[in-house]
C-alpha cells in the first residue's frame, strides 16, 4: 500500500489526510482529502485505503471521522468523493457512513467511466 502514497499529498494537504498503522509500524490504512479551493463549503476525500487484513476493523470508519471532524473545524458544512458504479461495496461502505448519492455521472473520467459522485452533510456526523 505504501507505494501508493505519493508524499505530495503529505505536504500539501496536511491536516486532512491520515495515515495509520499497526501494532508493529506496519502501514494499515490512509486518507488522503482536502478542502475545496472552488466551494468555500466542501471537502474531498481523494483517497482511501486499508490493509485487506485491517478490514471490518472500523479503522475505515475511523479515518473517515477524523477527516469529518477536520473538515468541520475548517468550516465545511459538505464531504463530497467518488466512486465506480461497479465497486458496490465501497458505495455500500459510504452509505453506512452517512453518504447519498448525488448523481451518477456519465463520462466522468472519459468515455465509458460512469463515477457516482457521494455527498454527506456534516450535520450527520456519527450516522
Amino acid at each position: 500500500m505504501a507505494p501508493m502514497l505519493p508524499q505530495l499529498f503529505f505536504l500539501h494537504f496536511e491536516g486532512t489526510s491520515f495515515v495509520a498503522e499497526d501494532g508493529e509500524g506496519r502501514l494499515a490504512g490512509f486518507l488522503v482529502g482536502f478542502l475545496s479551493q472552488t466551494d468555500a463549503t466542501d471537502a474531498y476525500v481523494h483517497f482511501v485505503g486499508v490493509a485487506p487484513e485491517q478490514r471490518g476493523s472500523g479503522l475505515g470508519r475511523e479515518l473517515y471521522e477524523r477527516f469529518f471532524a477536520a473538515a468541520a473545524s475548517a468550516g465545511r458544512t459538505t464531504v463530497r468523493c467518488v466512486t465506480s458504479p461497479a465497486n458496490e461495496s465501497s458505495i455500500a461502505f459510504h452509505a453506512a457512513l452517512g453518504f447519498e448519492v448525488d448523481r451518477v455521472a456519465s463520462d466522468y473520467d472519459g468515455p465509458g467511466e460512469d463515477r457516482v459522485l457521494l455527498l454527506k452533510r456534516l450535520g450527520q456526523l456519527g450516522s
